[in-house]
């Protein structure tokens, strides 16, 4: 078939787009690989750009040579697993009953849940209640409760649910099972594909958590890789560097070899969820 003129400049203007759009996006993270690959003296004199310069795997030997390295990631790994089951399970419990516009007090929660994703009380209010009301300051419960739920994953885990055919609850409560019964055995069956976007969105968000730990944990021992590399990028957490030839040169692209080795977990995981993922945000936003 004939491609038409008009049809051939706008694929070609929208490969050129895309492929911009493409660039901008993994330029960053190329660029971050290919510094922590690199020479302390080469990133110094600016000379990397798309792949390493004096090649070495010195930066990521010391790393991980680094014992507090693994306790920050054992840390991030347990927020991340522990906090992505609380926030699913939350949200889930929290959207079936708002999803059901037959119960009259829905009128009242569904816009009191809109209105906290537009206002919150702020910082200096959070911070009383988390510390002082619920006296969870240096406990690791800091990082998992008070975030807990978000309310654009809870909105559009309750258009999932809208969308679901009201049919077969019904049925199921023909034949006897209870509230419980069918969400549990019918209706989370049926959201693999909500409950895995679900789980990628909180994971992320969880993973890349730094600010919450940096307010409320006093303890180092608990803080999550995403603070230590805060830390790190910021000069404030005093790296202590031998005298060797090796390790000073390390100091420049230690934080780069830090942030690809915590990034790499979350872009492992993604391909595995990435079908469930597009299913999910399309099926969510058929129904409101």
């Amino acid at each position: 078939m004939k491609v038409s003129k008009s049809r051939q400049i706008f694929l070609i203007t929208n490969f050129l787009i895309m492929f911009m759009v493409v660039f901008v996006t993994l330029y960053p993270f190329v660029y971050l690989i290919a510094q922590s690959f690199s020479s302390d003296k080469a990133v110094a004199a600016g000379l990397v750009s798309f792949y390493p310069i004096e090649f070495t795997i010195t930066t990521y030997k010391y790393v991980l040579s680094k014992v507090e390295f693994y306790r920050y990631y054992a840390n991030t790994i347990f927020y991340g697993i522990m906090g992505t089951l609380i926030s699913v399970a939350g949200t889930a419990i929290l959207a079936y009953p708002l999803s059901k516009s037959r119960l009259r007090l829905n009128k009242f929660f569904i816009p009191f849940c809109i209105f906290t994703m537009y206002f919150s009380g702020g910082m200096i209010p959070n911070y009383i209640l988390v510390a002082k009301w619920l006296n969870l300051r240096d406990s690791m419960w800091s990082i998992l409760l008070p975030g807990a739920i978000s309310t654009f994953n809870l909105l559009l885990m309750k258009s999932f649910f809208s969308g679901l055919p009201e049919e077969l609850e019904e049925a199921a409560a023909i034949d006897g099972m209870g509230v419980y019964s069918i969400f549990a055995k019918i209706i989370i069956p049926l959201s693999k594909p909500i409950i895995a976007t679900m789980c990628l969105f909180y994971l992320v968000g969880l993973w890349n958590e730094w600010f919450a730990p940096f307010i409320y944990l006093d303890s180092k021992d608990k803080w999550p890789v995403a603070l230590w590399v805060r830390q790190l990028v910021e000069g404030a957490n005093n790296v202590e560097m031998g005298s060797g030839a090796e390790e000073s040169q390390i100091t420049t692209t230690i934080k780069s070899a830090t942030m690809v080795l915590t990034s790499l977990p979350i872009i492992c995981v993604y391909p595995f969820v990435q079908k469930y993922f597009v299913q999910g945000m399309t099926m969510g936003a058929v129904k409101g």
